[in-house]
C-alpha cells in the first residue's frame, strides 16, 4: 500500500511544469517578435529574396532587455594571444549598433520588414578609414571594447595602413579617433633598447614618441632621427603635414652618420620637403658639440637623389706666377635627362683666368659620352718687365662611345685630346699634367658587312715639347673576307683541294699632314702648313691562300700574294759639284708599284718534359718549342725605281728609291728574294705541388717563361748580305707578380773603320755571339700590396665602371679623374689597404758609332718610376709618387702625401718638391659628395727648401 502511488508525483509534477511553461510563452508572445525577426536575419540565404510586405506592422514598447542593454558599469576585455589581425572599414560598437538595429527604429518602437538583403551588405560609416588596418603582436593584444583601444605589446609589434607602417615595443591604437601612438622601451638600466620606427612610402623615422593620425596622415614626434639622401637630420619635435612636407623644431642637419655627429648644421626652425630640398631660418654650425659664431640668415640644402642643377662653389688656391686664385667657380645646368652641362671658370689676381664648357650626354642602348673645351689666358711677370707676357692656349678633350645593339655591325667611337702645345705646361698646381708631352687622339667608324667590313679613322699625335702636330684624316680601309670560288653552295661529302682555295682583299687609302703651332719655329698659318705638307697614298693587297690538312705532325700553308702602293710623290737627288751638296727636286702627281710573292710555309710544336722524384716539390718541368719556316720567292718588279746618287767629296754613293719621301706607303724593296725565313719560340712551364691542396696528387702550372723567339731570313738570290736583321725578344710573368720584357734588333755582319756594313758575318771570327746589338730595351714592372687583393681590384674595377643609379648617366668625370687620383692619393687614401708598392723599370740601348775610338758603342737610357701608400695607423697614410732618369741624373716628377681619416671628413696633405711648379697644399673636406664644395684649402708655392 505504501509503494502503490509512487510514480504519480513526478507525472503530476512534469505536467504542471509544462502548463506553467505554456502560460508563459502565451503570455510574453510580443517580446518574441524581435527574437524571431533577429534570428531570421542571422540564418537568412546569402542571395537576396524578393521583396515581401508585411500586412501588418507590430507596435511593441522599448525593449528592456538586460542581454541587449549596454553595461556601462563593468569594462569589458578582450586578450588575444600572439596573433595578426585584420579589421574592418566601420568600428566594433558601429557593427554591433548595425547588428542590433537591423530593422528596428528604437526611439519609435516600430520594427518594419521591406526586403531580404544579404547579410555581408553592411553600411559603411562616414568616419570609418578607407582601408583595413593590419597590426601584429608577438607577445599579446588587448582589445577594450568600451573605449574602442587596441593594445599591442611584444618585442616587435607593427601596424600598417596603406603606405604606412609603424614599428614599435608597444602601440595603441584608438579606433575612435584613428590615432596610433607609439613609445621607445628601456631595460633595467634606463638603456633605450628599442624605439618606434615609422616608414612612409621612401621615408623612414626612429623617435622617442610617435604619435599619428591615420586618416588626416598628420603626426608629431619627439627626439627623431631621420635620412635624406646623404643627409642625416635629427629634430627635437617633428610635425608632418602630409606624406612629402614636415617640419622640425631644434634640428640639425649632417652628413656624419653618428648619434651623436662630428659636425652639424644647427638652425631651430626648418622645413622639408621629402627628398626635394630643406629650408630653414638662421643656421650656425657645429663641431665637436661646439658652436660656430658664424651666423647665416637662412639656408637651402638640397636633398634630392637625382641631378638637378646648381652653383658650383670655388676653393681658394695660390701660385708664384699667377696669384691667388679664386679656382673652380661654375654653374651645373641640367638640359634633358640625357644631356647637361658644367661651366667653370677660375680667376687669378695678377689678371690671368682659364674658362671651362664640359657638356655630356647620355642614352641608354644607343651612345654615351663628355667633351671638355678648356681656354686660357695666364700671365707671366708684371707688366712693364722685360720678360713680361701673355699666353693664350686651349685644350679639347672628347670621348664617345657608341652601344653595339643600337645599331648592329655599326661602331663609332672617339678619343680625343688636343690643344695648344702650351696648355699643359701653363696649368697651375698640376704637376702630372705638367710633365705631360705627348697627346694622341683616334675617332673611329667602322660597319660590318656579311663578307666584307669598312672602317674610318682619324688619328692625331702631338708633342708638346717639339711643338709638332701630326694629323691623319681620313684614314679609309675596306677588306674584303676570304672567299671560296670553287666551292660550291652545297657541297656534299669531303671537299677537294681546289675547294680550299680563299682569297681575299685589304686595302687602306689615307692622308696625313704636319704643322707647328709655335710661330717662331714656322711662321706660316697653320692652314698653309697643312697643305703644303700633305701626302696621301694607298696599300692594298690580294692574299690567295690553300688549307690543307695536317701532314703528321706539321702543318703546310702554301700562299701567294699580290701588292699594289700608291704614292704622290717622287724625290730625286743629284749630286751638285758647284755647291758640294746633294740637291732634290721632288714631282708631284699620282705614281703607282706592285710586288708579288709567293710562299710555302710549314710550321709544328715540340714537346720536351724533365720529370722529377715523387717527394720532389717540384714535379716537371716542360719545354715547348715552335718552330716556322717559310720558303717563299719574290721577284724583281721595282728595280726601275732605284739609283745611285753620291753623298759626299769623297765620291762615296748610296742607293735610294724614288718613293723614299712617302711616309704613308714606304717603297717595296729592290731585286728579287729567293730564300728562307725563320722563326722559333719557346715556352716553359714547370708543375709544381699545389700547397692549397691537400690531396696527394694535387699540382698546379707556373709559367717560367711566356716566350722566347727569335726570327730573321735569308735570301740565296741576293749578291750580297743575304742574311737579314735578327729580331730576338723574351716575356715572362713570374710568380704572376713580376712582369718582364725586353727585345732587341741583331746585326750578323761585320763593320769597316767607318761604320759602315761589311758582306762578312760575324761568325767567321766570333763564334759565340748573335751579332751586334743595333737597339733594344728592357722593361720590368710590378705591384705589391698588402691586405686582400681581391677586394682592391674589385673596387677598382668598380669604379672605372661606376654609374649614377638615378640617371644611368656613367661618372666620366670620376673616370677622367683616375690619373688625377694616382696621382694625388691624398685625397683618395683607401685605409683599408696596409701598404702599397708600385714600381717600374725601363732600360733603352742603341748602338752608336764612335768616330774617334772607330768602334760602335752602346748609349744607354733609363729610369724608374716608383709609387706606394703606407698606413701608419687606422686613421693615418703616407703616400709617395716619383720617376728618376739615371741617365739624366734628374729628378721628374716627384710628390709625397699624408691623409688623415677623421670618419665623416678627411685631411690632405700634397708636396711637390721638384719641378717647374713647385707646393704644397694642405685640404680639409667633407667626404660626402653633397658637400664637396664646403673645404677648407690652403695651397702656397716655394722655391728654396
Amino acid at each position: 500500500m505504501i509503494y502503490t502511488h509512487k510514480g504519480k508525483a513526478k507525472y503530476i509534477s512534469a505536467f504542471t511544469a509544462m502548463m506553467v511553461v505554456i502560460s508563459v510563452s502565451m503570455g510574453t508572445s510580443k517580446s518574441l517578435a524581435f527574437n524571431a525577426i533577429f534570428l531570421k536575419t542571422l540564418t537568412s540565404d546569402t542571395v537576396p529574396a524578393k521583396s515581401k510586405k508585411l500586412s501588418n506592422s507590430l507596435i511593441i514598447k522599448k525593449s528592456t532587455s538586460p542581454l541587449l542593454k549596454k553595461d556601462t558599469a563593468k569594462t569589458n576585455f578582450i586578450v588575444v594571444k600572439d596573433t595578426t589581425v585584420m579589421v574592418s572599414n566601420t568600428t566594433l560598437n558601429d557593427s554591433l549598433s548595425k547588428l542590433y538595429n537591423k530593422g528596428n527604429t528604437p526611439d519609435t518602437g516600430i520594427i518594419t520588414q521591406s526586403q531580404k538583403i544579404d547579410s555581408f551588405d553592411v553600411k559603411i560609416s562616414k568616419d570609418s578609414l578607407s582601408a583595413p588596418v593590419v597590426y601584429h603582436a608577438d607577445d599579446s593584444m588587448v582589445l577594450d571594447v568600451p573605449t574602442d583601444k587596441i593594445i599591442l605589446y611584444g618585442k616587435k609589434t607593427s601596424v600598417k595602413y596603406e603606405d604606412n607602417e609603424l614599428i614599435a615595443p608597444g602601440i595603441t591604437f584608438d579606433q575612435r579617433t584613428s590615432m596610433v601612438t607609439a613609445f621607445f622601451k628601456k631595460d633595467s638600466t634606463g638603456k633605450v633598447i628599442s624605439a618606434p620606427a615609422f616608414k612612409q612610402k621612401d621615408m623612414l623615422t626612429v623617435s622617442d614618441s610617435i604619435s599619428f593620425n591615420m586618416k588626416t596622415a598628420k603626426g608629431l614626434t619627439k627626439g627623431t632621427y631621420t635620412q635624406q639622401g646623404e643627409m642625416y637630420i635629427y629634430g627635437e619635435k617633428m610635425k608632418k603635414i602630409d606624406a612629402n612636407v614636415f617640419y622640425a623644431y631644434r634640428a640639425r642637419l649632417t652628413t656624419c652618420n653618428l648619434d651623436t655627429p662630428h659636425f652639424a648644421f644647427i638652425s631651430k626652425k626648418i622645413k622639408f620637403i621629402n627628398n626635394k630640398f630643406a629650408v630653414t631660418g638662421p643656421v650656425h654650425p657645429e663641431f665637436e658639440g661646439i658652436p660656430i659664431p658664424l651666423i647665416i640668415p637662412f639656408g637651402i640644402y638640397p636633398l634630392s637623389q637625382g641631378r638637378h642643377s646648381g652653383l658650383i662653389a670655388p676653393a681658394f688656391t695660390a701660385n708664384d706666377q699667377f696669384g691667388i686664385a679664386l679656382d673652380g667657380l661654375g654653374y651645373y645646368k641640367v638640359l634633358s635627362d640625357n644631356f647637361d652641362i658644367t661651366a667653370r671658370g677660375t680667376f687669378y689676381s695678377y689678371g690671368g683666368w682659364t674658362a671651362q664648357l664640359a657638356p655630356r650626354y647620355y642614352k641608354r642602348y644607343h651612345f654615351r659620352g663628355d667633351f671638355v673645351f678648356d681656354v686660357q689666358r695666364t700671365k707671366f711677370n708684371f707688366k712693364g718687365d722685360p720678360d713680361f707676357s701673355v699666353r693664350n692656349s686651349f685644350n679639347i678633350r672628347w670621348t664617345h662611345s657608341s652601344d653595339s645593339k643600337a645599331r648592329p655591325g655599326v661602331t663609332f667611337s672617339a678619343n680625343v685630346n688636343a690643344g695648344s702645345s702650351k696648355f699643359n705646361i701653363s696649368t697651375p698646381n698640376s704637376p702630372a699634367r705638367n710633365f705631360q708631352n705627348i697627346l694622341t687622339s683616334t675617332i673611329n667608324y667602322s660597319k660590318v658587312w656579311k663578307d666584307f667590313n669598312m672602317s674610318m679613322v682619324a688619328n692625331h699625335s702631338q708633342n708638346t715639347n717639339l711643338n709638332t702636330i701630326n694629323v691623319t684624316l681620313p684614314d679609309l680601309s675596306f677588306n674584303l673576307n676570304t672567299l671560296y670560288p670553287f666551292r660550291k653552295k652545297e657541297s656534299i661529302g669531303a671537299l677537294k683541294w681546289y675547294e680550299n682555295i680563299g682569297v681575299a682583299l685589304n686595302s687602306n687609302v689615307k692622308s696625313l699632314t704636319n704643322f707647328s703651332d709655335d710661330t717662331s719655329v714656322n711662321r706660316n698659318p697653320i692652314g698653309i702648313q697643312a697643305i703644303n705638307n700633305l701626302q696621301w697614298g694607298g696599300i692594298h693587297n690580294v692574299p690567295i691562300t690553300l688549307s690543307l690538312p695536317a701532314i703528321g705532325a706539321f702543318q703546310v700553308s702554301p700562299g701567294v700574294s699580290y701588292s699594289e702602293r700608291w704614292y704622290q710623290q717622287k724625290l730625286v737627288q743629284n749630286w751638285n759639284e758647284t755647291s758640294k751638296r746633294v740637291d732634290s727636286s721632288v714631282s708631284k702627281g699620282f705614281y703607282s708599284a706592285r710586288q708579288m710573292a709567293f710562299s710555302l710555309g710549314v710550321s709544328s710544336r715540340i714537346f720536351g718534359m724533365f720529370g722529377f722524384g715523387k717527394n720532389s716539390h717540384i714535379k716537371a718541368i716542360r719545354h715547348e718549342i715552335r718552330p716556322q719556316l717559310s720558303a717563299s720567292y719574290t721577284p724583281d718588279m721595282n728595280r726601275r725605281f732605284y739609283y745611285d746618287t753620291q753623298i759626299d767629296t769623297t765620291g762615296r754613293k748610296n742607293r735610294y728609291s724614288v718613293f723614299s719621301n712617302n711616309t704613308i706607303a714606304s717603297p717595296f724593296g729592290e731585286g728579287q728574294f729567293g730564300g728562307l725565313s725563320f722563326s722559333v719560340d719557346n715556352i716553359l712551364q714547370m708543375k709544381v705541388k699545389d700547397k692549397n691542396d691537400t690531396s696527394a696528387e694535387a699540382t698546379k702550372k707556373v709559367t717560367l717563361l711566356d716566350g722566347l723567339s727569335l726570327g730573321g731570313s735569308y735570301n740565296f738570290l741576293a749578291d750580297s748580305f743575304q742574311l737579314t736583321y735578327l729580331n730576338i725578344s723574351a716575356r715572362t710573368n713570374l710568380f704572376e707578380k713580376l712582369n718582364i720584357t725586353a727585345s732587341a734588333t741583331l746585326d750578323p755582319y761585320q763593320n769597316d773603320s767607318l761604320g759602315g756594313r761589311v758582306n762578312k758575318l760575324v761568325w767567321k771570327d766570333k763564334i759565340l755571339t748573335l751579332g751586334r746589338i743595333t737597339g733594344g730595351n728592357i722593361s720590368i714592372s710590378s705591384q705589391f700590396q698588402g691586405g686582400d687583393s681581391k677586394k682592391a681590384s674589385d673596387k677598382k674595377k668598380k669604379l672605372s665602371n661606376s654609374i649614377n643609379p638615378y640617371t644611368g648617366i656613367p661618372l666620366t668625370e670620376e673616370q677622367a679623374e683616375a690619373a688625377y687620383i694616382s696621382n694625388n692619393p691624398a685625397e683618395f687614401a683607401d685605409f683599408s689597404i696596409p701598404w702599397s708598392v708600385n714600381f717600374g723599370y725601363s732600360l733603352r740601348i742603341q748602338s752608336e758609332f764612335n768616330r774617334i775610338r772607330k768602334a760602335f758603342g752602346l748609349a744607354l737610357s733609363s729610369d724608374i718610376n716608383l709609387s706606394g701608400t703606407l698606413t701608419l695607423s687606422p686613421k693615418w697614410q703616407i703616400g709617395f709618387n716619383g720617376i728618376y732618369n739615371f741617365t739624366a741624373k734628374q729628378l721628374g716628377l716627384m710628390s709625397f702625401s699624408i691623409s688623415r681619416e677623421m670618419h665623416c671628413w678627411q685631411m690632405s696633405i700634397n708636396v711637390t718638391p721638384v719641378g717647374r711648379n713647385r707646393f704644397f697644399s694642405l685640404m680639409i673636406s667633407p667626404k660626402s659628395a653633397l658637400l664637396r664644395d664646403i673645404k677648407v684649402n690652403r695651397t702656397r708655392n716655394f722655391f728654396d727648401l
